[in-house]
Parts: structure tokens; C-alpha cells; sequence
């Protein structure tokens, strides 16, 4: 039976960039050793790194003035990296949800924080005023959890800083509008295991205090991200994603696959008596699509939830904080698996009438 994967992460990857590193862990690059067992500062491994930080910067048209590092530690290092290095006394935080909230929890740690949030999470804060005075503005542009998206690239008079973890490579981005963009790699990049940070240099070493080597970005953009053991094996996967996201259009055909499938599917939430989306609609992510049964059907979940299993699906679970359902379309994920849930939708639909 065909397996549709809507995990929120890690989650799916091209089919192509699996087996390849499949290879590699048997021979790499003709070496006869496995990727899993060969030096980082072998040639053949550092042709990888240059290779995966070239492409990336060739797919992002990231202009010059900016480098590609890979690290670990994860989107929740990253939380703590950035203000150690950009906060001089004070950032804006725009809070969207709960990796929004875990970001400006850390940032707490190293100066004041200005908040910006609505409500609730269901829609996104819009048209606000930065103070000008702020070192930085932190966005997180994909709510994996609730649903909503940012899908343009805004100014805002002061450096921005943006967690693209969910939702880089899904479509086309103004990098030069970001200071900083972060994000760990599970969702469109690669496994687990490695966090891909571009940065513009010029921002760097602007504050006052010391930073530990290892969380200092200099160190890592000087050294090509090799100043100690990087995370070869998801960096190799990375690369040969990198490859399938340019075979198939780059982030333009990218953009053109994820609204097929995001158009898709909110169409039958919207049409389909039994369920219904949960963030305003004009906020909606192509990533990340929320949605519950209608309150005159909640007892129908775990019904539908074993149904979709029989079907071949897994991770549609929502997150224990919201409930329901989350579909995760991630690039990797085919049409023909939003397909495939729009008719059990349908299909359950018909059964309870």
C-alpha cells in the first residue's frame, strides 16, 4: 500500500535524495567508504559543503554580502544564537505561536523584548509599528501548529530575522529584505540533525559582550561551517535536495506545486460539511493546513482519523495543543496524496450522511 506522509517533521524527502544518500552510505563518491564513516575534511566531502552552500545560494538568489553556514543544535539553538549575537538592549518579537513564544523566551535572556501578538493564534498580526529603536525584528513566517503563514517578504526599518524552518524552499524569497534567515532542515531540507543559517556578514560583532566560540556565527562563517564536525550525513541529503528542488523549477515551481495542493485540499475543507478550517482564511498556510471537525461531528474524529489509516496516512494527527487534523505539504509531498485525502474526506462524508 502507497504510504501518503503528512508528518509535521521530520518529515518527507524526494525520493531521489533518499536513495542517493542510501548510496553514499554504502560508497561515497567512489571512495569505498560509507558517507557515515568519511572525514569531513576528506576532498570529496568538502566538495559537498561547497556545493550544497553554492546551490543554495544559487535556488534563493542570495545576493553577495551574505553566507550559508550549516550547524547543529537545531531551529531551538537558534532561538539563543540570535540574540547573543544581534541584541545589543532590546528586539521585537512578532509572537505567532509556540516556536514563536520559545524564540522570545531566550531572547528574554539578553535584553528587553517588545511583543507584538493578536489575540489568539488564528491570524496573523498585520500593519503594526516597529519601534525604530530595536535592534532587530524576529519573525517566525510558517506556523507549523496553527496554521497561519506569512507569504510576502516586508520591510520594517530595522534588521529582520526570520525562522523559516517550515517553509524555506517553498517558494520564492527577497533575501535581501532579511538579516538573517534560520531554520532547522526536517521539513523541506533533509533529516534531522542539521540547521542551515543565512546571514548577512556586515551585522555581525555589533555588540559588546562575549560570545563562546562555538555560539559566535563568526566563527562558523569564517570556517565554512567546518570548524568542528558537521552533520555530514544531512548535509549530503541536503545537497541532493538541493538538486531535485532545481531539476523541478527551483522555488518557482515549488510555489506552483504547493498552491496546487494547499488550493486543493482547502477547497474540500470548505466545502465539505463535516469539517472546517481553523485560521482566518486570508492567513491560511500552503504549508501547514489546520482543520477540525465541525462541532456537530467532534465525536466523529477518531473515526476519521482510523479511516485515513486503513488509506495509507500517517502523521495527520493535529498537535495535542490545537487537535484535529494537520496536514503537512511539504515540497516533497505529491498531488497525488492531497488527492488521496480529499476523497477519504469525501468518501467519509458520504458514509455519515
Amino acid at each position: 500500500m502507497q504510504k501518503h506522509n503528512f508528518f509535521a517533521g521530520p518529515s518527507i524527502l524526494p525520493q531521489e535524495a533518499i536513495d542517493s544518500t542510501i548510496e553514499a552510505l554504502k560508497n561515497f563518491a567512489g571512495t569505498g567508504i560509507s558517507l557515515a564513516s568519511i572525514s569531513h575534511r576528506s576532498k570529496e566531502f568538502d566538495a559537498v559543503m561547497n556545493d550544497a552552500v553554492a546551490l543554495f545560494k544559487e535556488i534563493l538568489n542570495i545576493p553577495e554580502g551574505y553566507s550559508v553556514i550549516f550547524l547543529g543544535g537545531g531551529a531551538s539553538l537558534q532561538f539563543a544564537m540570535v540574540p547573543f549575537n544581534l541584541m545589543k538592549s532590546k528586539a521585537v518579537y512578532v509572537n505567532t505561536g509556540t516556536w514563536a513564544n520559545k524564540a522570545m523566551k531566550e531572547a528574554k535572556l539578553f535584553g528587553e523584548v517588545v511583543e507584538i501578538k493578536n489575540p489568539d493564534y488564528f491570524s496573523l498580526p498585520k500593519n503594526f509599528n516597529v519601534p525604530q529603536d530595536a535592534d532587530y525584528i524576529h519573525i517566525t513566517t510558517n506556523n507549523t501548529i496553527y496554521g497561519t503563514e506569512y507569504r510576502t517578504d516586508e520591510t520594517y526599518g530595522i534588521p529582520v530575522v526570520a525562522d523559516m524552518s517550515s517553509d524555506i524552499f517553498s517558494r520564492p524569497v527577497d533575501v535581501s529584505k532579511y538579516d538573517l534567515i534560520y531554520g532547522g532542515a526536517q521539513k523541506n531540507l533533509a533529516p534531522a540533525g542539521v540547521t542551515f543559517v543565512i546571514v548577512k556578514d556586515e551585522i555581525l560583532g555589533k555588540t559588546d559582550r562575549k560570545i563562546p566560540t562555538m555560539l559566535d556565527y563568526r566563527t562558523h562563517t569564517k570556517e565554512n561551517s567546518m570548524f568542528n564536525t558537521p552533520p555530514v550525513i544531512p548535509i549530503f541529503t541536503a545537497l541532493e535536495t538541493l538538486k531535485w528542488i532545481k531539476a523541478n523549477g527551483g522555488t518557482e515551481g515549488m510555489l506552483k506545486r504547493n498552491n496546487e495542493k494547499a488550493d486543493t485540499l482547502y477547497a474540500e475543507i470548505d466545502r465539505n460539511p463535516l469539517f472546517k478550517g481553523t485560521v482566518a482564511i486570508e492567513d491560511r498556510s500552503i504549508m501547514s493546513v489546520c482543520f477540525i471537525m465541525n462541532d456537530e461531528y467532534k465525536h466523529l474524529e477518531e473515526e476519521f482519523m482510523a479511516y485515513t489509516k486503513t488509506l495509507g496516512m500517517v502523521g495527520l494527527k493535529g498537535h495535542r495543543s490545537v487537535g484535529g487534523f494537520r496536514a503537512s505539504l511539504y515540497n516533497a509531498l505529491g498531488i497525488e496524496s492531497v488527492n488521496a485525502l480529499v476523497n477519504a474526506m469525501k468518501d467519509f462524508e458520504n458514509r455519515k450522511k
